[in-house]
């Protein structure tokens, strides 16, 4: 996946030092309860569409465009489900992130869902019994994001 333009200016300036990014993650979900999932190209992993924020970018709508971007739906974010870390993870290039992450639950609007970029080997639409094996917090986002409404989930 490439990154973001002002990731690699900042990159030009501080090497692969640590870097606090921030992102957002969606739970997309349809009029069936299915959950939108893209098997990711960097790792080959099934995920919820995920991204990095642009500079000034609200979260909310960065998601609906990094959503967009990946897998041709149209979404609205509901609400937020929580507010947490991730990481660090260090790249095969040297380069570490870690990233302050905002999950949504989103209603599906409109598209068919497809591979719309190259950061996807599949997306689909799955029921929740019949979910492959996520990446790391992404089932348990799923959980938070079809209980009932509640506030955020975040670490004290």
């Amino acid at each position: 996946m490439p990154a973001p333009d002002y990731i690699l200016k900042l990159r030009k300036k501080i090497g692969n030092d640590p870097l606090w990014v921030p992102g957002v993650r969606g739970v997309v979900v349809d009029g069936q309860d299915r959950i939108l999932l893209a098997q990711r190209v960097d790792n080959g992993q099934w995920a919820l569409i995920s991204g990095m924020l642009e500079p000034g970018e609200h979260p909310a709508r960065g998601l609906v465009r990094e959503i967009f971007e990946e897998t041709a739906v149209v979404v609205e974010p509901e609400r937020v489900v929580s507010v947490g870390a991730v990481g660090p993870f260090t790249y095969p290039n040297g380069d570490v992130c870690e990233f302050l992450d905002v999950v949504f639950r989103c209603r599906y609007v409109s598209g068919t869902a497809r591979i719309n970029d190259d950061e996807s080997l599949a997306v689909g639409w799955f029921g929740i019994d019949e979910l492959p094996e996520l990446m790391p917090g992404h089932l348990t986002s799923i959980h938070r994001a079809l209980a009932p409404v509640e506030a955020a989930h975040f670490e004290p």
